[in-house]
């Protein structure tokens, strides 16, 4: 083997090695869900089931009156939404809490086919999530308009059109967020129906909306994540129980 040849090869596995190893420490550093959604996870009721199929954990209230699609944020633990969901699920939203490989709805944003499907009897769905996770599902809306009633949006914003769609829009966000692109939330608020609820919650951040701790650069919470967690799940309903009635 010529010496220029193995020089190239040298250098060539050299950078996959540290291209794989950079790789790695980046997937592998992601906020992890924390005690009080392990907790929600294992304090079942009869009201309430929890139940892991595949990647897809579904909070199943026992007379479910919509279903909701939910994709976590980037490089969250999709386990630390567990508790929102089963706030959602106490108020008869059915609820998928998706789990995306490496923790980054980018990688599947297709991973809602099929769910609605398990579930023909529930007439009603939505599709939403948290920061990326949001955007993602907001994108995934977009080619399955006919799909779903709505799209719920926290602290996301949706970088495709859905204002030519019948989808209503339901976009939360916290007043002390610090973690939310507040340039890129408004350019692309053209994106979404003239119709579209906008709550801001007073108080909350960017964190609370999952349970995984507080976030790189967000902003300090003036409320409990509970509260957060409550308020968020109160809105979606009213949104749901809004668009049922129309």
């Amino acid at each position: 083997m010529k010496k220029r040849t193995r020089i190239f090869l040298s250098v060539f596995i050299a950078i996959v090695l540290i291209l794989g190893i950079g790789s790695y420490a980046y997937v592998s550093d992601y906020y992890h869900a924390d005690d009080t959604a392990k907790q929600a996870l294992v304090s079942q009721t009869d009201q309430i089931q929890v139940e892991l199929d595949g990647n897809v954990m579904w909070f199943i209230p026992e007379h479910p009156e919509a279903g909701l699609i939910f994709y976590p944020g980037g490089k969250v633990e999709f386990s630390a939404y567990a508790p929102l969901m089963k706030a959602c699920a106490k108020e008869g939203i059915q609820c998928a809490l998706v789990r995306m490989p490496a923790n980054l709805a980018v990688l599947d944003p297709n991973a809602a086919d099929g769910l609605e499907a398990m579930y023909p009897q529930i007439k009603d769905w939505y599709i939403g999530g948290h920061s990326l996770g949001g955007a993602i599902a907001a994108s995934y809306a977009a080619g399955h308009a006919d799909e779903f009633k709505g799209v719920i949006l926290l602290a996301a914003y949706s970088t495709k059109n859905l204002s030519d769609t019948d989808l209503r829009v339901l976009s939360i966000y916290g007043s002390e967020d610090g973690v939310l692109n507040r340039e890129t939330y408004e350019k692309d608020r053209s994106n979404l129906p003239t119709d579209t609820t906008e709550i801001v919650l007073d108080g909350g951040n960017h964190s609370q909306f999952g349970s995984y701790g507080h976030q790189k650069g967000d902003g300090e919470a003036v409320i409990s994540d509970s509260q957060q967690i409550q308020q968020t799940a109160d809105a979606i309903q009213a949104f749901v129980s809004d668009q049922t009635k129309k």
